[in-house]
């Protein structure tokens, strides 16, 4: 195994499963084709062919469309198809920055292949013998990804907040990072990957922060999203990542980049230019 395992992981995608999901005039998502025929018998919501899925162009306001969207989201969940409702807003928009065409139910969005945006922060300490880095476990009764490691504070973009607000609120609820330590957080990138998953499809963007936390500062969980913390060295880190898929699977790329901005991946590394490359698909 190696960190480009890890990257190709969070990339395998067959495009061939989908039908392009089109709103507002522009391609929005893709919905696998058995959705597909189920939202073709969804009367007077979308147009569905062979080829596409189109929510009907009478809905022409982001509160119609998104009406419409929630409509048909609660009509999946009626049937068993999407499941554990998170009672989050995630916006429909293809390109950050840009106007969002509707608002949909976050566990609905891989069902449409909705570009989903999160906040990824890595809490780190230096100590005389290098960078520690602090690691959680998710909570064993979390109905995604139980009982896997993630990275320091992890969370979803809702709809109405920014960014940076974000990481401090995710940062106070998972980790009891108080607000006068969590505005300390760097902005340092993104990392994006496009991936296919048991409820849809991924095509997803992290935007990743770094902090650097107080030595004597031990992370707390206020949510119960997290079950316990670990401080570990950079190295037992990577080797978990590289050998290993206990953590969550975009966690990965999210330390892997780390590791690179840090130096840590140096230059040297065999597949130093693979890897700065496949961090961003």
């Amino acid at each position: 195994m190696s960190f480009l395992d890890r990257i190709a992981e969070c990339n395998k995608h067959d495009p061939a499963l989908y039908r392009p999901f089109f709103a507002a005039g522009r391609q929005v998502g893709s919905v696998r084709h058995a959705l597909a025929e189920r939202l073709a018998r969804m009367p007077g919501i979308f147009l569905a062919d062979g080829k596409s899925v189109t929510l009907l162009p009478e809905f022409d306001t982001v509160e119609k469309r998104s009406t419409a969207i929630d409509k048909a989201v609660r009509a999946l969940e009626a049937d068993g198809i999407v499941t554990g409702r998170r009672n989050e807003n995630y916006p429909a928009c293809p390109e950050w920055g840009r106007a969002y065409d509707f608002v949909i139910e976050r566990a609905a969005a891989p069902h449409f292949g909705i570009r989903s945006f999160g906040v990824h922060m890595t809490g780190f300490t230096r100590k005389a013998d290098g960078i520690h880095i602090w690691v959680a476990r998710r909570a064993r009764l979390k109905p995604t990804y139980p009982g896997m490691l993630d990275n320091t504070v992890a969370g979803g973009q809702p709809v109405g907040m920014g960014l940076i607000d974000n990481m401090v609120k995710e940062c106070g609820e998972e980790g009891g990072i108080p607000p006068e330590i969590a505005r300390n957080v760097v902005s340092v990138g993104a990392i994006s990957y496009c991936m296919d998953a048991a409820d849809g499809l991924k095509p997803d963007v992290q935007f990743c922060f770094d902090l650097e936390l107080p030595p004597d500062f031990t992370p707390r969980n206020t949510d119960g999203e997290i079950d316990e913390f670990f401080l570990w060295h950079w190295t037992r880190i990577a080797d978990t990542v590289e050998r290993t898929r206990e953590f969550k699977f975009n966690c990965n790329l999210v330390l892997i980049d780390f590791f690179v901005r840090h130096g840590l991946i140096s230059p040297e590394h065999p597949d130093y230019l693979a890897i700065v490359e496949g961090m961003r698909r």
